[in-house]
Order: C-alpha cells, then sequence, then structure tokens
C-alpha cells in the first residue's frame, strides 16, 4: 500500500467511524425495551417487540463493527497494517476500502 493509498484509507476510516457512530446513536434509542403500557397506535406490541428485537442486533452489529474500524484506525501506521491475519498476504486495497476493518483477505476470509 502507497502513501496515496494509505491516506485515502484514514480518510475512509474517519467517514466510516462517523457514520456507524451515528447510526449506533439512532439505534440506542429504537433498541430501547417496549414499555408494556405503551400506546402504540397501529402498530401491535408484537410488532414493535419485533422491531425492538432487529434493532438491538443492529446496535450490536455497528457496535462491533466501530471497535473494528477504530482498531484498523489505531494500526493503520504499523508494519504489518494490510496483511491477512492468516496468510500474510496483502489485504487488496480494494477489500480495505470497502471494508476498512478486514483483517483477513478474500481467500482467507471466504473459507
Amino acid at each position: 500500500m502507497d502513501n496515496a493509498e494509505r491516506e485515502e484509507l484514514i480518510r475512509r476510516l474517519a467517514a466510516e467511524i462517523e457514520q456507524c457512530t451515528e447510526d449506533i446513536t439512532r439505534l440506542e434509542v429504537s433498541a430501547r425495551p417496549v414499555a408494556p403500557d405503551r400506546a402504540l397506535g397501529r402498530l401491535t406490541r408484537m410488532e414493535s417487540l419485533q422491531d425492538q428485537g432487529i434493532s438491538s442486533v443492529a446496535l450490536q452489529q455497528n457496535r462491533e463493527r466501530l471497535y473494528g474500524l477504530e482498531q484498523s484506525k489505531e494500526r493503520i501506521h504499523q508494519p504489518g497494517f494490510g496483511d491477512c491475519a492468516v496468510c500474510r498476504r496483502p489485504i487488496g486495497i480494494e477489500r480495505l476500502m470497502a471494508l476498512p476493518e478486514s483483517t483477513r483477505c478474500v481467500h482467507c476470509a471466504s473459507r
């Protein structure tokens, strides 16, 4: 990875971290427990509980992704950043741009 690619990846990481943080803030509201006495209008309580469950899963996934993004941001200037954790070959820059938190190359991730 050359310096221009690394700088672009740093910008990408910053944008992804910002978006992920915004998503977490939004999901924290929708993942709150549904009060049993809350008037729901057209939605039934069961639908509200289902929506709350989906939001809870999405919230957990976003928190995990944010952790991976922050780890990548901390490691980006260290030797070996961008190398697959399994086979030690370089992870393609296209993959890193799409998933900046990637620690495995496409081949190893698909196994």
